[in-house]
């Protein structure tokens, strides 16, 4: 009886708040110092060059103080979630909702095939009813090779979603399940199969381990879009591909591959629908936005589930329980009504021991999200997210918003009618002249659809749930090479500062509509762009103005020395142990500081560039494919420079013009050896030092990628010529000015 008492989930508030906040109080108050002091320590005029570098430290001082202020938002009342699956099934078992997931791939050679059909199938084989589930797999690449993979993952659902279920296997994704053991055949179980079975099982582990080893030297045959005659016959489907011109110019596919086709034991298994919309070279398609709204319109003709769950081909599901606890969220009896979507964090299963890329991103993970979720609800951020159907196709918030799970839908027609009917609704053509991308589904016109999708459901009046399970509920593939990190962060930050200029600001739109803490919280993340500058400005003035023994900071014996002292070693050590806290290590946090000057200095810059000069939309996908060679570096990780892009030439430049100007402070020092003149430097460089040396020792790795390393995943030497040749042009003119 005590499990049918109280809701479906339980909020918990973060401990050590009100010493944080006392913490922070000391901080702001630091900061305000530190401004009082750039404003009455301004030099006269007489000064020449030094009062316009003393101004622009007292410009990038303010950004980042009042900067840090909105971080505070994030920080001040984390919340924690908990949920009772148990009180769900007592009450609700017979009445749970249809649900619709939606897996989106684009590019069948850098998102291999294998990898694809292994997150559908993980999927496929939640902890729950098969009947309540469909499976729609969106290919805006138009590949046969993903159309046959799938084709053979339905046939081979017959017998792995029984597996699944029989002995509650997770992570349910085969390629992860049968990687997690050295010996394939010592994960299988064969006492409960049949002969059958087993060949089966065995081939895909087979099959598997071909396509593995040849993804990263025989893409020839996903480019080409081939399949074998005999393979196109098992299927009728591929008879949609005979007038296909090419991946940008195509018919819409719809195919439905399972119809809650029996297993093996009799049982039922999910809906599986494989969806490649219509393309025009004279129709933009508006990347990912546009695949997902064709999916919520398509899967309203097919299975009309009211709850939607969208992942990326790469994030296969690592726990089967994930359904279920997001309908804990959604069904709650006292809260349940207000929450539009579920949003479970972006994790990765090939992470380093400590992280060289950051890709787990701990503090927005562990810290941050939980931050926002008590202010209303995390970002949406366009994988691992639950939505209500009706809130995506544009309901508003009010206090009759009361869910009916009910799933209304017509299956008197048959499969071939309904098959041509979505057809239309997957035409390139379907939008015109309609209000999807603007107030229904996805917004277009953005690179981050995601983030102001969340943004204007949260504008409507709706709230949304971090769940963090101790078990994550997803995994896919990090960035495995600094170009990879460096070009991603430079698309989330170019599509979080349009939102800040879009009609859906939160500078502005979000004003009345959405709590004051979630609307700082949206703005730290729109003004990651703009932080470049003063960002910048840090990184090089200061270690120029040691070059040239010109002092920006007050002398040590002095008591504006205090501030910048505090500030210096107490965010530091605050940084380090929240690190500790969620998790990391000390070398973790050494990597996080060590990327997150690269992306702010590079790729924060470049999209604050991009956008000022109004350069085209752009979505670029990541490569889950990595050979060998480079795969062994980051499993040793050792940094992946093998690149020749603007951003890297950007981060070796920064790295030089440090290291000229710390040699430079050294020579000068060996020079004029004596005890006066390092008490002097003491006393009026020492946070110039300070500042120097640690953006110096961060770039270790580089400097070895620049003049140490053989490898191919060094800095090709013609960016070295260049980063050299550009620092020492830099240094030398402002050393004369």
């Amino acid at each position: 009886m005590e499990e049918r008492d109280g809701g479906l989930f339980e909020t918990e508030g973060g401990k050590g708040r009100k010493t944080y906040k006392v913490f922070a109080t000391t901080v702001l108050v630091s900061i305000i110092w530190i401004w009082i002091y750039r404003a009455t320590q301004l030099p006269p005029p007489a000064a020449g060059y030094r009062r316009w570098v003393w101004i622009g430290m007292f410009a990038a001082e303010v950004w980042l103080g009042l900067y840090w202020i909105l971080t505070q938002s994030v920080r001040w009342s984390p919340t924690y979630r908990r949920t009772f699956k148990q009180r769900l099934s007592q009450r609700y078992e017979n009445e749970l909702p249809a649900v619709d997931i939606f897996v989106c791939t684009a590019d069948p050679v850098i998102e291999p095939p294998m990898m694809v059909i292994s997150t559908v199938l993980s999927v496929m084989a939640y902890d729950y009813p098969p009947e309540k589930l469909s499976v729609y797999l969106s290919d805006d690449g138009g590949s046969k090779v993903t159309f046959y993979a799938l084709t053979q993952a339905a046939a081979f659902s017959e017998h792995w979603l029984p597996y699944c279920r029989n002995y509650k296997v997770e992570p349910a994704s085969p390629a992860a399940y049968f990687k997690s053991t050295s010996n394939p055949s010592d994960t299988i179980r064969r006492q409960d199969f049949t002969v059958v079975q087993v060949i089966d099982i065995v081939v895909f582990v087979v099959g598997a381990e071909i396509v593995r080893r040849n993804e990263g030297s025989d893409r020839k045959c996903f480019k080409e879009q081939k399949v074998p005659e005999e393979l196109r016959l098992e299927h009728q489907g591929f008879a949609e591909w005979d007038s296909f011109t090419s991946s940008r110019d195509h018919g819409a596919i719809v195919q439905i591959l399972l119809d809650h086709n029996q297993d093996r034991e009799g049982n039922s298994l999910p809906k599986l629908i494989y969806m490649a919309r219509e393309k025009r070279p004279d129709h933009f398609h508006n990347f990912k936005a546009g695949a997902m709204n064709a999916l919520i319109r398509v899967s309203s003709m097919i299975s009309n589930g009211p709850i939607i769950l969208n992942v990326d081909c790469d994030m296969y599901s690592n726990s089967r329980d994930t359904v279920r606890d997001a309908l804990c969220f959604f069904m709650d009896e006292e809260k349940g009504h207000e929450i539009a979507f579920v949003q479970c964090p972006q994790c990765f299963d090939n992470l380093t021991k400590n992280d060289v890329y950051c890709g787990y991103l701990r503090i927005i993970r562990e810290g941050d999200f939980h931050g926002l979720d008590g202010l209303g609800g995390p970002l949406y951020i366009g994988t691992g997210c639950f939505h209500r159907r009706e809130i995506l196709l544009g309901k508003s918030f009010d206090d009759e918003s009361r869910i009916s799970w009910k799933t209304e839908n017509d299956h008197k027609e048959t499969t071939e009618n309904v098959i041509e009917k979505t057809k239309s609704l997957a035409s390139c053509t379907y939008e015109i002249d309609t209000e999807w991308g603007n107030e229904i589904g996805l917004k277009y016109g953005c690179p981050v659809e995601d983030v102001i999708t969340g943004l204007s459901i949260h504008c409507r009046g709706w709230k949304s749930v971090y769940h963090n399970p101790k078990r994550e509920a997803f995994l896919g593939v990090a960035a495995t090479t600094v170009d990879q990190v460096l070009v991603q962060h430079k698309r989330w930050s170019e599509g979080d500062l349009q939102i800040l200029l879009s009609r859906y600001s939160p500078a502005w739109y979000g004003i009345g509509r959405v709590h004051p803490g979630l609307l700082m919280g949206y703005m730290m993340y729109c003004l990651w762009s703009p932080s470049s500058l003063p960002t910048l400005y840090y990184v090089i003035v200061p270690s120029l103005c040691l070059l040239n023994g010109v002092s920006l900071f007050p002398t040590v014996s002095s008591v504006w020395f205090l501030p910048f002292a505090y500030i210096i070693v107490s965010i530091s050590a605050y940084e380090y142990l929240e690190f500790l806290r969620c998790g990391g290590t000390t070398r973790e946090w050494w990597n996080d500081g060590r990327i997150w000057l690269y992306k702010r200095t590079s790729s924060y810059l470049f999209a604050l560039l991009d956008t000022i000069l109004g350069s085209d939309l752009s979505f670029v996908i990541s490569s889950k494919v990595t050979d060998h060679e480079r795969r062994e570096r980051y499993e040793k990780e050792i940094m992946e420079f093998g690149g020749s892009s603007p951003l890297l030439t950007m981060v070796a430049t920064l790295s030089m013009v440090n290291l000229v100007c710390f040699l430079g402070f050294v020579t000068k020092l060996v020079v004029s050896m004596g005890t006066e003149t390092l008490r002097a430097y003491y006393e009026t460089m020492i946070v110039h030092m300070v500042l120097c040396v640690a953006f110096v020792v961060l770039n270790v790795p580089l400097y070895l990628a620049l003049f140490v390393r053989t490898d191919k995943g060094k800095i090709p030497s013609f960016v070295t010529v260049r980063s050299v040749s550009l620092s020492v042009f830099i240094c030398t003119l402002f050393y004369f000015v």
